[in-house]
C-alpha cells in the first residue's frame, strides 16, 4: 500500500479529510468578495458557497462557507486554498485529480460529487453565475 493510500482502519476517510473537515483553512465569509457562486447536490443535500477575490486576473483570496459532508467541506477547503494566489486561468484547469491528490482518499463513484461539487461552484463563480 501507498503511503497516500487510506488504510482500512481509517475507512471512508483519509486524514486528511478528517483535518479538513474538523479545522478547515479556509472556511468562513470573504469581505470584499467580487466573484461570489453557490450550488447544492439535491441528491445528498451538500451545498458550497465559494467566495473569491479577484485583483485583475488572480484570485487573491477564496473562503467558502454551507453545509455539506466530510468529503464535499474538505473538498471546499483544498480547492480554495489552492486557488488562492493563482491566475483565473490557471484555478480553472484546476481538475478533479488535483484534489483527489491533496485529499490522498479513494472516493467511492457514488460519493465523487462530493468532491467535485466545490469544483462546479469555482468554475460558476469564475463565469458570474451566482445560482442557485
Amino acid at each position: 500500500m501507498s503511503a497516500t493510500a487510506p488504510s482500512a482502519a481509517h475507512g471512508l476517510y483519509s486524514d486528511v479529510i478528517r483535518e479538513r473537515w474538523r479545522r478547515p483553512r479556509f472556511r468562513g465569509e470573504l469581505p470584499g468578495a467580487t466573484a461570489v457562486a453557490e450550488d447544492v447536490n439535491p441528491l445528498c443535500g451538500d451545498r458550497v458557497r465559494l467566495m473569491l477575490a479577484l485583483e485583475g486576473e488572480r484570485i487573491a483570496a477564496a473562503r467558502f462557507i454551507g453545509d455539506s459532508c466530510a468529503i464535499c467541506a474538505a473538498s471546499a477547503d483544498v480547492l480554495a486554498e489552492l486557488v488562492a494566489g493563482r491566475s483565473r486561468g490557471e484555478a480553472s484547469a484546476l481538475e478533479v485529480a488535483d484534489l483527489l491528490a491533496v485529499l490522498q482518499a479513494d472516493i467511492r463513484p457514488t460519493r465523487m460529487r462530493c468532491v467535485t461539487l466545490p469544483l462546479s461552484v469555482l468554475g460558476m463563480a469564475l463565469r458570474g453565475d451566482r445560482r442557485p
